[in-house]
């Protein structure tokens, strides 16, 4: 057998993508979402909450000195990882019910990468011209002129850039004062460090890579297609509408033959305007991030004809067979999987509503010794030691009466405390802060149980009565 020998490259060359301009209902939708999500974005470290006398008054900050997150009226410890795993959940939900609705709108309107190519292109058009000024220019000799656009559009989208990875590290530290520390060049290397990574990779994906990052590096194309089904809205070339397609002169004179003509008339709008180069007439593909763009266009077009809109619309599977086989078209947001997904987005949020709402502002967590677990001293009894961790999560210092329970007689003793005037011990705990310490539990060795016993240690908070409480237990020696 002869061997077959393949010639050329085995990858496609990348073709440059000059999306064009377009105006419509979803080119607003698009422009509203943009100036939102990066308003907020770029905002959102500057806006101030008052936390009381020694706390940040940041709304939203990552504390990472003193392991806190802070979210306006919120305040989570590293204990409480939980809730991150709530909002996991729940986003990973929500992307699911969004993809069953309407396939990719997360991709078409809110991804990162979206909404910043979107501003990268729009910086591009205002500078450089459209579609057509962009191709002339990258075609023609360089001039003068064009090489100031181009300095100047790559200068803008490096400020964009630039900003992006300084809005990012202002989450991880009072925003005012870093700001004047940046400014100044006192701010810690860390902070240089993590803006000129993320300027890098911002200018780099969304004003070079674009399109190639939602075709080959996100995975969430793959993984969505398997997700889908055929009750999901997608952007769909209705093709028993379009086809046969021809110019519009040819189309008026089939239509007075009553011969077939489709609404299409080839004006390849719809691939001008999309910004990852797809012709969403060959179907659903990959690179289509379902972002209407086309549907805009298309829209456009048939006014300017007089046909009716709606060429290219968001549709089903199922309604593009029923056409055919001429039935109504049919729509099922509301459907098992639908439901499923809302139900669990409802039940983990109530939970974590739950949780919050009913969450204390004190804890108390204890260690048992590992060696010795029990001690025998020379008067008979047994001693037990643990260490304890008591957290005050609220903004005034707070005094806990240590108690313990359940192994009959025990007493305590505690390192570096001394018991009070009416025989308590009560340790400080300052605000929004922990403190550890050392306990040493002792109880008559005839009145313990015959074998290891529950204990529970306590500790009340003198001003205001309320109690939290840890199990343990209490060994005997072997």
């Amino acid at each position: 057998m002869g061997e077959t020998i393949i010639e050329g490259p085995l990858y496609a060359a990348r073709k440059k993508v000059y999306p064009q301009a377009v105006h419509g209902r979803f080119r607003r939708i698009k422009w509203s979402i943009l100036v939102a999500t990066l308003g907020l974005y770029y905002l959102l470290p500057f806006v101030r909450w008052d936390r009381g006398p020694g706390l940040p008054n940041q709304a939203v900050l990552v504390d990472m000195p003193h392991r806190r997150f802070y979210f306006f009226f919120i305040e989570l410890w590293p204990q409480e990882v939980y809730y991150f795993t709530g909002l996991l959940i729940i986003a990973a939900m929500a992307l699911f019910l969004m993809n069953a609705v309407a396939g990719r709108i997360w991709c078409g309107y809110t991804c990162p990468q979206t909404v910043w190519t979107d501003l990268f292109y729009a910086v591009e058009r205002w500078v450089e011209g459209d579609r057509r000024e962009r191709i002339l220019g990258d075609k023609h000799p360089l001039t003068f002129t064009h090489v100031r656009r181009v300095a100047t559009k790559h200068f803008l989208w490096l400020m964009i850039a630039w900003w992006t990875g300084g809005a990012w590290v202002l989450y991880f530290a009072d925003a005012p004062t870093l700001v004047k520390e940046l400014a100044t060049f006192q701010a810690p290397f860390i902070a240089y460090l993590w803006i000129g990574i993320l300027t890098a990779t911002t200018y780099t994906f969304a004003g070079h890579a674009r399109e190639q990052v939602c075709i080959y590096m996100c995975p969430w194309p793959r993984i969505q297609a398997a997700l889908t089904d055929e009750w999901a809205l997608n952007v769909t070339y209705r093709r028993d509408r379009g086809e046969p397609r021809m110019s519009v002169k040819k189309a008026e004179q089939a239509r007075i033959h009553a011969e077939p003509a489709g609404d299409c008339v080839d004006c390849h709008q719809c691939i001008n305007v999309c910004p990852t180069g797809v012709d969403i007439r060959d179907g659903i593909q990959l690179g289509c991030i379902q972002c209407g763009l086309c549907i805009d266009a298309c829209d456009t077009v048939m006014k300017q004809i007089d046909r009716p809109t709606g060429l290219i619309a968001y549709d089903t599977d199922i309604n593009g067979q029923r056409r055919q086989a001429g039935l109504k078209p049919i729509y099922r947001i509301v459907r098992p999987r639908t439901v499923l997904y809302a139900v669990i987005i409802a039940v983990v949020g109530a939970i974590m509503v739950y949780a919050l709402a009913t969450r204390s502002a004190i804890q108390i967590s204890a260690l048992h010794d590992r060696n010795p677990l029990a001690v025998l001293l020379g008067d008979g009894s047994v001693r037990n030691g643990y260490t304890i961790r008591l957290l005050n999560k609220s903004g005034v210092s707070r005094s806990f009466m240590l108690d313990v329970s359940g192994v009959p007689g025990a007493t305590l003793q505690v390192a570096g405390i001394e018991p009070d005037a009416n025989g308590r011990l009560v340790a400080e705990v300052g605000q929004d802060q922990t403190r550890e310490i050392r306990l040493l539990v002792k109880a008559d060795k005839a009145a313990l149980p015959a074998n290891d016993a529950p204990i529970t240690l306590s500790a009340t908070d003198v001003a205001t009565g309320q109690v939290t409480r840890t199990s343990d237990h209490f060994m005997l020696p072997e």
